[in-house]
């Protein structure tokens, strides 16, 4: 099931989750260093991990 969502925003950006020690992250632009921002998982994560 998906969900939709609507959300203001200036700029979108798509991208993959990346491994980042013990846990994975998202590399944005520099540019948006302060900004606030929002990420929402599109699809389902293709690696299990145990928490």
């Amino acid at each position: 099931m998906t969900n939709r969502f609507e959300i203001d925003g200036e700029e979108v950006l798509d991208g993959e989750v990346k491994p980042f020690g013990n846990s994975a992250h998202v590399t944005v632009p520099k540019r948006w260093r302060g900004a606030d921002v929002k990420v929402v998982r599109t699809s389902e994560p293709t690696e299990q991990v145990e928490e």
